[in-house]
Formats: structure tokens, sequence, C-alpha cells
């Protein structure tokens, strides 16, 4: 098994959360090998690099949706 085939998604009806005390927000993903489930964990983020996930997000977002045909 190879793990570059995997990817990860943010885990169905889980909610991202923040420790207010240190800024630390925790994303739970699910982590597949194609679409076989291999683990569930959470993705830590300090929040300078939360912040920089949400701004690069919404500016890819912001742009025109992509068609697919």
């Amino acid at each position: 098994m190879s793990v570059t085939s995997w990817h990860a998604s943010p885990q169905r009806a889980a909610m991202p959360h923040s420790d207010p005390s240190t800024g630390e927000v925790r994303v739970p993903v699910a982590l597949y090998d194609l679409d076989e489930l291999q683990a569930e964990v959470p993705l830590v983020l300090s929040r300078s690099e939360a912040e920089a996930l949400r701004d690069t997000l919404t500016s890819l977002l912001s742009g025109p949706a992509l068609v697919v045909a």
C-alpha cells in the first residue's frame, strides 16, 4: 500500500473547533486510499496557519466557477 494515492476529506457531520486559550484549530479529516477509508484524524493548525488557509481558500473560491463538461 502506497500513501501517495491517499487523499483527505473533511469528516462528515464533524465540525472544526478551536481552543480559545491557544488559538489552535482542529479540523476532523478522513484519510482515504482511493475510496477506502484508512483513518480519521484531526488536522491541527495554529491560528496563523488556519487564517492563511482561510485566506487562500477564500481567494480560490472567489474566482469564476470551474465548469466540467
